[in-house]
């Protein structure tokens, strides 16, 4: 199976941000398991990403229904949302390395969100609703650091609308058999010592890792 790692931090070349830390272990333990394997690795904010605005994805998807000749800009469009499609789709493991800004996932991971969640391509509509299409064996793991605390049970946990958001979309939206979430959380948090809460994450990352791959 192959592996895809789609990194949505702006700064990605930062490799002393937290998530890139993630990153990072992700990588040598799959290179210590997988030798003979190669990730993949996007990173969002050198990618062109069409965004759902007349000039592109929203003009594109209505001028394709009318059978309306697309713009250059839309036909560009058209070209790069093909090519993140197919990508997307040739590979059964995906992780997400982000920061979480503003309780939410990256502009960059919005705009490739919806790049890939298209109908009749990773779900489609029924008359009782939409049903996944991405059904066969496929996992997500969301490698993820935040300035606060989301599994103290209060009222930061409810607000965790990244982790929702992609856990809603993947699994009951496309259909992918399991979502996993590995946390480096609290870094900005009075009382929490950033250095002890990367090992932490880090050290989740390993259990993480083995079920991300069981068969």
């Amino acid at each position: 199976m192959k592996t895809l790692i789609i990194n949505a931090h702006p700064n990605f070349a930062n490799q002393q941000a937290n998530s890139a830390q993630l990153q990072k272990a992700f990588l040598q333990r799959f290179r210590d398991r997988f030798p003979e394997d190669q990730v993949d690795v996007l990173n969002l904010a050198a990618t062109p990403l069409p965004r759902l605005t007349e000039d592109e994805l929203l003009g594109m998807w209505q001028r394709q229904a009318a059978h309306v000749t697309l713009t250059p800009t839309q036909a560009r469009a058209q070209q790069i949302n093909r090519q993140l499609l197919d990508q997307f789709k040739a590979h059964q493991r995906i992780v997400i390395v982000t920061p979480m800004l503003n309780f939410n996932i990256t502009s960059q991971m919005k705009d490739y969100m919806d790049n890939i969640l298209v109908a009749r391509e990773t779900f489609r509509y029924t008359e009782s609703g939409s049903v996944g299409l991405m059904t066969d064996n496929r996992r997500v793991l969301l490698l993820q650091s935040s300035g606060s605390i989301y599994t103290r049970d209060d009222r930061y946990t409810p607000m965790e609308f990244s982790r929702l958001y992609l856990e809603k979309l993947f699994k009951t939206i496309m259909g992918f058999d399991d979502f996993q979430i590995v946390r480096v959380q609290g870094t900005q948090t009075q009382g929490v010592d950033p250095q002890a809460a990367l090992q932490q994450g880090l050290a989740e990352l390993g259990p993480a890792f083995e079920q991300f791959y069981q068969d």
